[in-house]
């Protein structure tokens, strides 16, 4: 049977926007189920110490409190620490909500009141005094990076490879050098959607947990675990998600809380996070990057010796992977990385959009400009001339790479041939005008993922995957493929996603949903569409010309051309005729050319050029960005109208890196001080300006099953850098770190 279909490709309008805009689609803080308790979490205001007594009485004389809950009265939670293990699998010993006494970083919590008002609980929780026993504590930076360590136990992919060549010895023959130290201040997520659970206790004893998350059915198998429970105990529901970036691919402290609370109290329970109490857990870890690069006078790439340092909590090991991308990216035949960790009182850093990646790419390519300009070239011809069609790291082919077309369309977009080389030589009457170019790489991940498909009496084809929709157009990509794969309309095609009973799908993160939950679904769609026809070719009911080889579906209806003229008959007719209410088939997508794991033998990136303008105030010291430019090679691009939207909403987010976000520790008391909107600057309107996205034809049929790769964090790697590179020819003055203070 054919399918005739044009959906795949098409900039379809998020099916999901109208619910969105008019305040249908509910999130993890609007179910109102009935008797439904709040929850206010009391936080820690110490980094490291021991709690010594509670004072809550007064707390519980607040009209409407109905408990207080610390580490002295809670329910029977699991006692290992390995209960406590999320799908992240993070080295080191989880942490574990109100388990004991003890504080690990400042903001932890230490009590939940509960009460049958939010303003109560709030009002009482202001009121519990808690006495510490304050212990030594570090929360310095600098002083970490003297205690820096590689953990014993990592994952493999996140150790640096073996050096080539000899980095040290052709770094001190080099005819052009340049070294330096760069640095990325941490930064903390501010999705609109804080994060919020409701949990309810069903009439049967189970739970159903309304989360704010990336991966619910992770948040089930937590939930589980950490509370002794079955999986068939714990169902957990995220259809609709405010933005995550990364901050919930972890499962959050309120998740726990509101779980064990609703638990103990045997009445739903509602735990949300203030916007001050997002800024206590995950973060992107503060960074500095040691950078030496060596070259031979024609700009010839000889020797790149990059050093990394992330900072991670005491009590876990958050690795990632920030010095490969550039030995990756470029040729040269001697080249070397090391990478460690530096511990500090705080909560574990954890993945933010583009984890490793957004950091070291984007101080790497600030090198990159450096070493150009050392060796007199224009810093695109410069990364031209150091092209690599491989992964230059682990001598590997790549399934694609299309940045050469990348770079060439986006120059030529830009109109990047009127650009003069010398620093500080563009102007328009007293503002200096700088142009900066640097280049993207990301994985090309894919995960295994099933989904289902179903064909109802009523004609409409149903899609159902456990997968996530952060705000990334996860429904309307799955619509296009399923009305792709099975000759559907959209408007007949309903997708439902975020809840852990569905097929399995893992949480959504590092780009992978659109290539293998789209997979997934496509798989589903062709094999309900040959089980209908061959269950219909098979009953006596049915039309004889079914049984040919020659049935289109079309529109959702079979077609066929006989002697007698052409023929059809619809879905619903086709379901009775073969003796069937609905239909249903579940598949499952593996990574590899149709499944094919021999195929993984090829590296898979994603590439990015970004082109950046600049225009700086030389008397007032300040910058506004007026133009980026961002040329993506991502494989086969499902929607060119979300896929935008999410580089569009990546360049927002690496214009922040570059200008505006930085966490700001108080190391005294090893807290982040500036946790609100007022101090932890954003980008404003007014700060971005128009943003142009190029997608670069790139057909790629090994890197997934529908040639798929991500766009969700590749907008991130390169833009920040392409920003700080144009600051540097507006104005003469290299910055290397992160975010830039011009006159600082």
């Amino acid at each position: 049977m054919n399918v005739i279909s044009t959906h795949i490709g098409q900039p379809v309008s998020r099916i999901d926007g109208v619910a969105k805009v008019t305040g249908q689609a509910k999130y993890a803080a609007e179910a109102h189920p009935p008797g439904m308790l709040y929850g206010v979490v009391v936080n820690s205001p110490i980094a490291r110490g021991r709690i010594e007594t509670i004072h809550d009485a007064e707390a519980r004389q607040v009209p409407g409190v109905i408990e207080v809950m610390t580490h002295l009265n809670r329910p029977h939670a699991a006692l290992f620490e390995k209960s406590y293990m999320d799908g992240l699998g993070v080295p080191g010993v989880p942490y574990r909500p109100l388990h004991d006494g003890e504080i690990h970083f400042n903001g932890q919590p230490v009590a939940v009141v509960l009460a049958e008002t939010f303003e109560a609980a709030r009002e009482a929780a202001m009121v519990v005094r808690v006495d510490y026993e304050r212990w030594p504590h570090n929360a310095d930076f600098e002083v970490a990076l003297h205690q820096k360590y590689m953990p014993s136990k990592t994952r493999s992919n996140y150790v640096p490879p073996k050096p080539r060549g000899d980095a040290a010895a052709a770094y001190a023959l080099s005819a052009v050098k340049i070294e330096g130290r760069y640095h990325l201040a941490p930064e903390h997520h501010n999705p609109m959607e804080m994060h919020a659970t409701t949990a309810i206790v069903e009439d049967d004893g189970t739970f159903t947990v309304w989360d704010k998350t990336q991966g619910p059915q992770a948040v089930q198998a937590y939930l589980a675990s950490a509370l002794s429970l079955s999986k068939d105990q714990v169902r957990v529901r995220n259809p609709y998600v405010g933005g995550a970036f990364g901050s919930g691919l972890r499962a959050v402290y309120n998740v726990f809380l509101a779980t064990l609370t609703a638990e103990m109290l045997k009445r739903a329970v509602r735990v949300t996070l203030t916007r001050s109490q997002m800024f206590t857990h995950a973060f992107r870890p503060e960074a500095v990057m040691d950078i030496a690069l060596g070259a031979s006078r024609d700009g010839t790439l000889q020797s790149m010796i990059v050093k990394g340092v992330t900072d991670t909590s005491r009590f876990e090991h958050n690795i990632e992977n920030i010095v490969i991308w550039g030995l990756i990216n470029y040729k040269c035949p001697n080249a070397t990385a090391d990478y460690k960790v530096a511990p500090r009182d705080t909560y574990t850093s954890s993945d933010m959009r583009a984890p490793g990646a957004a950091t070291g790419v984007n101080l790497l390519e600030m090198a990159i400009d450096e070493m150009a300009y050392a060796c007199s070239m224009d810093p695109l011809a410069f990364r031209l001339h150091n092209y690599s069609d491989i992964d230059a790291m682990h001598d590997m082919p790549l399934t694609s790479k299309a940045l050469r077309d990348a770079m060439a369309q986006g120059a030529q977009h830009f109109g990047w041939h009127d650009r003069s080389m010398m620093p500080g030589s563009m102007r328009d009457g007293r503002e200096l005008i700088g142009w900066g170019m640097a280049t993207g790489i990301w994985d090309a991940m894919f995960s295994p993922t099933s989904a289902r498909a179903r064909l109802g009496q009523d004609g409409r084809l149903h899609i159902a995957t456990a997968a996530s929709d952060i705000g990334t157009g996860t429904y309307t990509i799955l619509a296009q493929t399923a009305a792709e794969a099975f000759g559907m309309p959209l408007d007949r095609i309903d997708v439902e996603l975020g809840d852990s009973t569905l097929p399995e799908c893992p949480t959504e993160g590092g780009s992978w949903t659109a290539a293998s939950a789209g997979a997934a679904v496509w798989l589903a769609c062709l094999s309900l569409r040959r089980k209908l026809i061959d269950m219909l070719a098979r009953s006596e009911n049915a039309p004889p010309w079914v049984k040919q080889d020659t049935v289109t579906l079309e529109g959702g209806i079979l077609h066929d051309m006989t002697e007698n003229g052409p023929v059809s008959l619809s879905l619903p007719d086709a379901l009775s005729l073969a003796g069937y209410d609905a239909l249903e088939a579940e598949e499952t997508a593996k990574p590899g050319l149709r499944g094919k794991i021999s195929q993984m033998r090829k590296a898979r990136f994603t590439h990015s050029a970004v082109f950046c303008e600049v225009r700086v105030d030389p008397e007032l010291d300040t910058v506004r960005v007026t133009r980026l430019l961002n040329a993506v090679a991502a494989g086969r691009i499902m929607n060119p109208k979300t896929a935008a939207s999410q580089i569009r909403g990546a360049m927002v987010m690496a214009t922040g890196m570059a200008l505006h976000e930085e966490s700001l520790m108080d190391e005294r008391v090893g807290r982040f001080m500036n946790h609100n909107f007022a101090e932890y600057h954003i980008p404003a309107h007014a700060d971005i300006p128009d943003m142009d996205v190029l997608f670069v034809n790139e057909h790629d049929d090994e890197v997934s099953p529908l040639g798929v790769k991500g766009i969700g964090e590749i907008g991130m790697c390169g833009t920040a850098a392409a920003i700080a590179n144009a600051i540097f020819h507006a104005t003469g003055r290299r910055y290397r770190n992160l975010p830039i203070m011009p006159g600082a």
